[in-house]
């Protein structure tokens, strides 16, 4: 059963209604974020919200994700007990140079807000061809070789004896 008065409760109530600004705006969205391959993911615990009511927002760096939640009583209502937060919700997520925020996607279901931001391809390991150094050596020597150093290196190649006779 749901107690009708509570001088307290009432208090309490009164106070959040005069300070209820300033408990919207320090009001946060639970988060989760990991990366699964080439794609960061984001969650954001939304219940209660609109879909219609949230704004998602890359500028440079900088994702913002704000959602509104409200819940407007009737005038012959008569309220017992109002907890949970309403109002606007807003956070901002710093994100790294590897991230492509050209290509966000998102989507809402069951309360939450899932945000995918894939790894921009400049970021991504690419594999590097190593030619030999010998490749290397062979290619200067066919485009640096004059007349005369290739008369010196035969001149110095008739001097060496094969011992292996």
């Amino acid at each position: 059963m749901v107690m009708r008065y509570d001088p307290f409760r009432e208090a309490d109530r009164q106070m959040q209604q005069l300070l209820g600004r300033m408990q919207e705006a320090n009001s946060t969205m639970a988060m989760d974020a990991y990366r699964r391959g080439d794609s960061l993911f984001v969650h954001f615990d939304l219940p209660g919200v609109d879909p219609g009511s949230i704004e998602l927002t890359a500028e440079q760096n900088t994702l913002t994700v704000r959602a509104d939640r409200r819940w407007d009583p009737e005038a012959d209502d008569q309220i017992l007990a109002q907890e949970r937060p309403q109002g606007t919700f807003t956070r901002q997520l710093m994100l790294g140079e590897h991230l492509d925020t050209q290509h966000v996607r998102a989507a809402y279901e069951e309360g939450v807000l899932t945000i995918e931001i894939p790894i921009a391809p400049q970021a991504k390991p690419r594999k590097i061809e190593v030619r030999a150094g010998r490749q290397r050596q062979e290619a200067i020597d066919v485009e640096g070789t004059s007349s005369e150093s290739a008369s010196d290196n035969a001149s110095g190649r008739e001097g060496m004896t094969d011992t292996a006779q």
